[in-house]
């Protein structure tokens, strides 16, 4: 991965650049950036750069060995760290090919997309990892450089692990470089924040969303619809780019329509049907919730300018708006957001899902 692979963003690559030119690399770093940004790439970017034995004024050659290396996810002095299924036999090392294939093919994914990619309804980083992690730092540098570790979604490390990492955060090993990658910096213990220096990662912006988009073939009129309702994300744009990829849209249209009509029967079905998705794939159904309401409550009350969606899902939110109470609008977001925690809190997700659609029935009208 390069700076050039990633667009727009060259405030942010000439802060990383400078810091390298001038000798002023933390030992600790944290990519802090929200999903779909380009946290995880700009950290890979910075890694190649880092190693990069012929590196340019603004980026990495691309054509040395190191690069070379990093290009294909192979450097011997790179460990990468992520979410897995825990345990002492299932560690990230376990699914490194799947990793590289991940990252080739979704470099903007989010955490579902990686669970859906290893067959993992829920993951986590476990005291494992940091236990094999501190071993390995103990053995010198391969090729002479920088030794760095990659941990993607750190706010995926319960206590322990994050315990076990304290001590090599603050005191690593000489020219050994940590680049943590996170979208939930809340998430964090604040011993882990202190050790480290943030990077905040911006969201794309709705031009360089657009320009990324066309040249991955998407038309024009097309990629500027989508880079509009993208909300900065790259990764919620290439998922709408996606040809008949509606499914969420469909499925939540779906939702509505059975609490309106109080289809308990179909709503059991839906129950089954949710209860059987993975735990990250249920929590973004439901933040999806939020988004939807936001465009029903500005079309409804004649704020149809700044709704933005596709022409295809537009006929929902004109319908729905015209039954959709808005006195119970702070209610039903309340609902989705108590339902998120209570999955994120490991609830069973049917009950969750029925409890949430009877209420959603009584207060949709």
């Amino acid at each position: 991965m390069q700076f050039a692979e990633i667009p727009g963003l060259e405030e942010t690559k000439q802060v990383l650049v400078n810091g390298v030119k001038k000798n002023h690399v933390a030992h600790a770093q944290l990519f802090h950036g929200l999903e779909g940004t380009a946290a995880l790439t700009m950290a890979l970017a910075y890694a190649t750069y880092l190693n990069c034995q012929h590196p340019g004024d603004s980026d990495s050659c691309g054509m040395c060995s190191s690069c070379m290396q990093m290009a294909k996810m192979a450097h011997p002095d790179v460990t990468y760290i992520y979410p897995t299924a825990g345990g002492k036999k299932v560690l990230s090392e376990t699914f490194i090919s799947q990793w590289r294939e991940f990252v080739a093919q979704k470099p903007y994914g989010n955490i579902s997309d990686w669970l859906e990619t290893i067959e993992v309804k829920q993951g986590n980083i476990p005291v494992e990892e940091a236990r094999q992690l501190i071993q390995n730092l103990s053995l010198k540098s391969y090729t002479g450089g920088y030794k760095i570790v990659i941990i993607w979604l750190v706010e995926n490390m319960n206590a322990a692990t994050a315990n076990a990492l304290l001590k090599v955060l603050e005191e690593p090993p000489p020219q050994t470089i940590f680049l943590l990658i996170c979208s939930r910096s809340d998430r964090l213990l604040t011993t882990i924040l202190s050790r480290t220096q943030r990077l905040a990662i911006p969201k794309f912006k709705e031009k360089e969303i657009e320009t990324y988009l066309i040249k991955k073939g998407i038309a024009q009129e097309k990629a500027n619809e989508i880079a509009a309702i993208s909300g900065g994300s790259l990764w919620k744009a290439l998922d709408l780019s996606v040809e008949g990829n509606e499914d969420m849209a469909g499925w939540f249209a779906q939702w509505m329509r059975y609490c309106y009509a109080f289809d308990v029967a179909n709503l059991i079905s839906l129950a089954d049907e949710f209860d059987s998705f993975a735990k990250e794939y249920q929590k973004n159904m439901l933040e999806y919730g939020n988004q939807q309401f936001r465009q029903i409550f500005l079309y409804a009350t004649g704020n149809k300018d700044l709704v933005k969606l596709p022409v295809k899902q537009m006929p929902f939110i004109q319908n729905f708006s015209k039954v959709f109470k808005l006195n119970n609008l702070q209610i039903m977001v309340d609902l989705l957001g108590e339902a998120h925690l209570h999955i994120e809190r490991n609830v069973r997700a049917k009950i969750v899902f029925l409890d949430i659609s009877i209420n959603m029935a009584r207060y949709i009208k």
